[in-house]
């Protein structure tokens, strides 16, 4: 019998507690195995945007997710040469898990522009559900999407998670301002970001 596992992708910069939240409703709501965390070296759509150290965000993830058995951490995207495609890290990821089915979590934001996205037929043929976290009273343009990639409708799971307004840019600009960001974050995100003098 086939197992679904919850793919979410980013760059992690930092982790905070919205992420974990909905990666943990996701993991409740749509059955899901575990969720693995994939971490992205650098977004074919952000070359152009300053992005931390891998290593620290790589350990930033581990202290965040540490302990946690339905979440997991993986490298996939660390492990082989840019551009980190989406459609690409899904193949790579059917070799290594290859009695699972996967779910791929995306905002709502994400899943509008998810025509523009290298190879879109393809990265939906890979998922077998895509877990979309909606923000409150948004509604997707479903005709406009069904229209670029038949038979997206069929394949969208709604996750229903509170509405968190914490964004890891939110969190930077707050610890360069010397504003609070402490409850924002895991306690063990917080304490190495000071230890290390991040994103000042």
């Amino acid at each position: 019998m086939s197992r679904r596992l919850g793919i979410f992708g980013g760059t992690f910069d930092p982790p905070h507690l919205g992420h974990l939240i909905l990666a943990a409703e996701a993991q409740a709501q749509l059955g899901l195995e575990q969720v693995l965390f994939v971490l992205t070296p650098q977004p074919p759509h952000k070359l152009d945007k300053r992005i931390s150290a891998l290593q620290d965000r790589l350990d930033l993830l581990n202290a965040a997710i540490r302990g946690q058995s339905i979440f997991e951490l993986s490298t996939v995207e660390i492990e082989r040469p840019g551009p980190h495609y989406t459609v690409d890290t899904l193949a790579q990821l059917a070799g290594l898990y290859p009695q699972h089915e996967f779910v791929y979590l995306i905002g709502g934001d994400s899943l509008e522009h998810l025509p523009s996205w290298h190879r879109p037929i393809d990265f939906l043929a890979a998922c077998a559900a895509l877990g979309v976290m909606l923000r409150p009273g948004a509604q997707p343009d479903l005709a406009a999407l069904e229209a670029a990639l038949p038979g997206i409708s069929a394949k969208l799971e709604l996750v229903d998670a509170p509405l968190l307004e914490i964004s890891s840019s939110q969190i930077r600009q707050r610890v360069r301002a010397g504003g609070h960001f402490r409850f924002y974050l895991p306690g063990a995100v917080y304490e190495l970001i000071l230890q290390r003098g991040l994103y000042k």
